[in-house]
């Protein structure tokens, strides 16, 4: 009780009604809480533990980097190790034109990085975003995701800031050569896993060509294997021209990261000089980190077995009669409910069962899946047990 306490006197409140679970221990797609209860952690505290908990590969690279170094100096001024490894790993699972990398400190700050440098390189001022589109909730994130309520408090946020529809390809025509980038989540996860079709991505990216317009993709939350490739925009025989990453990278430490062409990404050092900068990113012990989660990644995950058991997933799920409709990607997915009401219930009788889902911010009727990629057979078989009970229980 005096944690609970603690926590809602002396700790920041995202909301009125937060979890309140007292974590003891995590490991594998179980949390434990202080009583010793287990809960099957579906969600990967949102997209993180992309790998479960306690990955003893990740717990013995921290070991290393810790008993070397942690922080020596601003991003960017010395050579170090953890830095070299992690652009050295991440570069194995992407295309050659992207070989350039800015490490920052989370996903909201590789997006605020991605907004500048998109601008310096084009030397335009305007930005096209999506319909549904969430890139974090620090300013100029804010500016280019979609929902108002979010929004209005902070107003004024960046001007020149337009939004289109997904799959429209009617508002492509609104790609100019006055843009200086187009922002999409390559799966708008927010907006209930929003999955844009094969034809619309290869026009978007003409398009973007065309007009030297950059193509900036968000993977912070759908990237790194969690929809059954090593990135999204590999569905769609795409290649953006800057790629944001976070959430997964790090193995659970805080990490962002910026990935483009060195050719692009060399503006920050001349246009003007020092044009981004940042104290902690690139910290060797979260570099260390997701330099080990990029070669488990790599050598570990069969990206083919995450799709077969997110589909035996989605499937063991969507049976209930009270799923109206699913969207999933590899281990991404939404599940929509006749109201948010009930979604609720789901959510609040999960836990009580001892499994952990989650809702959306902005599409509040359905409930999210976003389990670890090395989940098994037996465990999601085990979950899609305890969630259509759940589901029954709600009605």
């Amino acid at each position: 009780m005096k944690q609970k306490e603690d926590f809602l006197k002396h700790l920041a409140q995202t909301t009125e009604h937060p979890i309140l679970l007292e974590i003891d221990s995590a490991k594998g797609i179980y949390i434990k809480d202080k009583d010793g209860k287990a809960y099957m952690d579906m969600i990967s505290g949102i997209a993180v533990n992309s790998l479960g908990h306690g990955n003893s590969r990740i717990n013995e690279a921290l070991k290393r980097q810790i008993d070397k170094h942690l922080h020596v100096m601003v991003y960017g001024e010395f050579i170090q190790e953890s830095q070299l490894l992690l652009s050295k790993n991440l570069r194995k699972l992407l295309p050659s034109q992207l070989d350039g990398l800015y490490i920052v400190n989370s996903g909201a700050e590789a997006i605020e990085a991605a907004i500048k440098l998109c601008k310096a390189y084009t030397g335009r001022k305007n930005i096209l975003s999506f319909s549904g589109a969430y890139h974090g909730s620090t300013n100029g994130a804010l500016s280019i995701s979609s929902n108002k309520k979010r929004k209005e408090n902070f107003e004024p946020l960046l001007p020149n800031i337009e939004f289109i529809k997904l799959n429209n390809f009617n508002d492509l025509d609104l790609i100019s050569n006055q843009i200086a980038g187009v922002f999409l989540e390559t799966i708008q996860g927010d907006a209930g896993v929003q999955i844009p079709t094969y034809c619309f991505m290869k026009a978007l990216r003409e398009k973007c060509s065309k007009t030297g317009t950059l193509l900036i993709l968000d993977e912070i939350q759908c990237g790194l294997g969690r929809t059954g490739s090593n990135f999204a925009f590999e569905h769609f025989d795409i290649i953006p021209d800057i790629l944001t990453l976070g959430k997964a990278l790090g193995g659970g430490l805080p990490i962002g990261a910026l990935v483009t062409s060195q050719k692009v990404l060399k503006t920050f050092s001349n246009n003007p000089e020092l044009g981004h900068i940042t104290t902690f990113g690139g910290h060797p012990l979260n570099a260390a980190a997701a330099a080990e989660f990029c070669a488990i990644l790599n050598e570990e995950i069969d990206l083919t077995e995450v799709e077969r058991l997110g589909h035996l997933l989605e499937k063991e799920i969507k049976q209930h009669s009270s799923i109206i409709q699913s969207r999933r990607k590899g281990m991404l997915f939404a599940f929509d409910m006749s109201s948010s009401d009930q979604v609720t219930r789901v959510v609040e009788n999960c836990l009580k069962n001892g499994l952990i889902l989650f809702w959306f911010l902005s599409h509040p009727n359905s409930f999210r899946l976003a389990p670890p990629l090395n989940i098994t057979e037996s465990e999601v078989m085990k979950a899609a047990k305890i969630i259509r009970n759940a589901i029954q229980e709600s009605i």
